[in-house]
């Protein structure tokens, strides 16, 4: 298995975040992974990105030419690498901030997710990121949600273990808006 995505949106919105708790939960599942954070110099507001490399042998490289998936938060994320899926790709789309369906140039398969209002329904409106990495992974069945949501108070620094519980809940929002769909 060979699995890598892209995750695109504006600083602040926690797109590094959501890679680094994919990749982490990936490694403690077992598998090899890569992580690559991108972002630009003005942080909060400014663009952010991060591809992560999911695979089951040895990965050669964390720079990606045409990712598996796109999950873009923002509209500029999705315009600047939608185009780079490769046939037949995920992009999955933050429809509380982007309201247009994206042909990609290959046909590729189009999940909007409401994540800030799914994220309102968790009870934290500022974990839109997490209530997408629940839909993402509920879609793709890459791995079990269950045990992402065990990992969340080893992945979260110890000032931060407090919020495992409504990060817990935000995952699994999203993971039952992909269930209703």
């Amino acid at each position: 298995m060979d699995y890598s995505v892209v995750m695109a949106g504006f600083g602040g919105q926690g797109v590094l975040l959501m890679g680094d708790l994919l990749a982490f939960s990936a490694m403690k599942a077992g598998l090899n992974v890569t992580w690559m954070p991108a972002y630009g110099v003005e942080m909060r507001g400014g663009a952010a990105s991060c591809t992560v490399v999911l695979s089951d042998q040895p990965i050669g490289a964390p720079v990606v030419g045409e990712p598996s998936a796109v999950i873009a938060m923002s509209e500029p994320g999705l315009y600047k690498f939608k185009d780079r899926l490769q046939p037949k790709g995920l992009l999955m789309i933050n429809s509380s901030l982007v309201n247009e369906r994206v042909a990609g140039k290959n046909e590729v398969e189009t999940v909007l997710v409401p994540a800030q209002e799914l994220a309102e329904a968790s009870g934290d409106r500022k974990m839109g990121n997490l209530a997408m990495l629940g839909a993402f992974l509920a879609h793709t069945g890459l791995l079990d949600l269950k045990q992402v949501a065990e990992q969340v108070p080893a992945f979260l620094p110890e000032s931060k273990r407090h919020l495992a519980s409504g990060i817990t809940r935000a995952l699994l929002k999203g993971k039952e808006f992909i269930e209703s769909r």
